[in-house]
């Protein structure tokens, strides 16, 4: 892949070219089968420092490498990108960590329901694959150590990865491999410092008067409570075009369905014990061999797209399918509601 100079800024993100969708299939919906021919953000040791009581930070350019991905994997070659780097000041300047999120809090509720009887929906709807690791299982108590996004549409800039401060232990290393050293660290931007990049980046991606469709696998139990309560501690809202999509019903739907047409259970009824549906058994049955180590936040989610595609194919599901199976934040925050 030709490699060029590219710019990354907090302040004004350009507006990456909308490539062609490869592939339809019912809906316009795409096929995203080789998800890693695209370029990406990576903000792994970015010095990013928040407002303090009674000082205000001047932000400033300065270069990060970001890798490159291509047919082959990640390739040594790299793409220089420019991130914000703050100096303190003692006077006037206006901080872009706070003012500039009103922007995205003042859209108005939409109703999946309607937008997935809109026409030319995939001129609306951006798609984007994420992952998170974490600390620990619970949102509540636990912070996301890792982010990784994917643009499914592909493109330049398509992909952004970072890891987080929690500053708090990481108990959990053996689970996913990121170490407390690798992420306490001066370098490694805290949350409420990464929200305005990371709405900015999601910004730039989105389609003018359209939606962004977040697809994780067990998204509504693990991902989204944990990408609601990380943004609540910095009071910011979840914007309302955000839509959210788990492929974990969608996982289990079409092992049941494999189970019971290999088993004949269609004549028998339907088994008593579901057959196992998370990402691993679907990286198998689907053979997805992992670009790299299980439950690393990329790794994940370049898994995902292409599961999520071959997943959409074989249910004979559509772009509006989709988005009429999709939840927003007040279905979370309803349900917590409710058990408490």
């Amino acid at each position: 892949m030709k490699t060029g100079s590219m710019i990354f800024s907090l302040l004004q993100l350009p507006r990456c070219r909308i490539h062609s969708l490869a592939n339809y299939w019912g809906e316009t919906f795409p096929s995203f089968s080789n998800p890693q021919n695209n370029s990406s953000i990576r903000l792994l040791s970015s010095r990013i420092n928040g407002l303090q009581e009674g000082h205000r930070k001047k932000w400033t350019r300065r270069p990060i490498t970001t890798n490159t991905e291509g047919k082959g994997g990640t390739k040594s070659r790299s793409t220089k990108h420019e991130i914000l780097s703050e100096t303190t000041l003692t006077s006037s300047t206006v901080s872009v960590n706070k003012t500039q999120l009103g922007e995205f809090q003042d859209i108005q509720y939409c109703d999946v329901k309607e937008i997935a009887q809109k026409k030319n929906l995939s001129s609306l709807v951006t798609v984007i694959a994420f992952d998170i690791e974490t600390t620990g299982f619970g949102a509540k108590n636990h912070r996301i150590i890792e982010i990784a996004l994917r643009d499914l549409q592909g493109g330049e800039n398509s992909t952004f990865q970072t890891l987080v401060n929690p500053q708090r232990y990481v108990p959990n290393s053996d689970v996913h491999g990121i170490t407390n050293q690798m992420v306490n660290s001066p370098d490694v931007p805290r949350m409420e410092d990464l929200i305005p990049i990371l709405l900015h980046y999601v910004r730039s991606r989105e389609k003018p008067g359209g939606y962004v469709l977040w697809v994780a696998h067990n998204a509504r139990s693990f991902d989204v409570p944990f990408f609601i309560n990380e943004l609540g501690r910095s009071s910011v809202k979840i914007p309302s075009n955000w839509l959210f999509l788990d492929t974990l019903p969608l996982g289990r739907e079409l092992m049941m369905k494999l189970k019971a047409e290999s088993e004949a259970l269609t004549f028998y009824g339907v088994p008593e014990k579901k057959p196992p549906a998370n990402l691993a058994a679907l990286c198998e049955h689907y053979n997805v061999k992992l670009n790299g180590a299980a439950h690393r936040a990329m790794v994940d989610v370049d898994a995902l797209s292409v599961i999520f595609s071959r997943l959409t194919f074989d249910l004979k599901l559509t772009l509006s399918d989709l988005v009429e199976k999709s939840f927003q934040e007040s279905d979370i925050t309803k349900k917590k509601k409710n058990s408490d």
